[in-house]
């Protein structure tokens, strides 16, 4: 499994607006017969602060090309550089160790 955190700070738009379109984005990926279960996506937020974290997984390259494929991925994504003013840092991460 590759896995990624996407990082930014909101700086765009309003809150309530920018978590629905995420949901949307995640609905997307599990409407998806060819990535639903291959995908995870993760969205936290900072409680009290505009700090997002998107921790993103995909079970292998194709599943990773698959979601870059998609119309969906690249207008999220267009929305995401939007909400962040430009400013969003991907990092390639990898898990040592998680609970069940």
């Amino acid at each position: 499994m590759k896995h990624f955190m996407i990082r930014y700070e909101f700086k765009d738009g309003t809150t309530e607006e920018w978590h629905r379109e995420i949901g949307r984005f995640i609905k997307a990926i599990d409407g998806d017969p060819e990535l639903k279960g291959r995908i995870s996506y993760r969205v936290l937020k900072v409680r009290d602060g505009g700090s997002y974290f998107h921790l993103a997984g995909a079970a292998d390259e194709d599943a990773q090309k698959a979601l870059q494929s998609r119309e969906f991925f690249k207008n999220y994504q267009a929305m995401t550089r939007k909400v962040a003013g430009g400013e969003v840092t991907v990092t390639p991460i990898e898990v040592i160790d998680q609970t069940a």
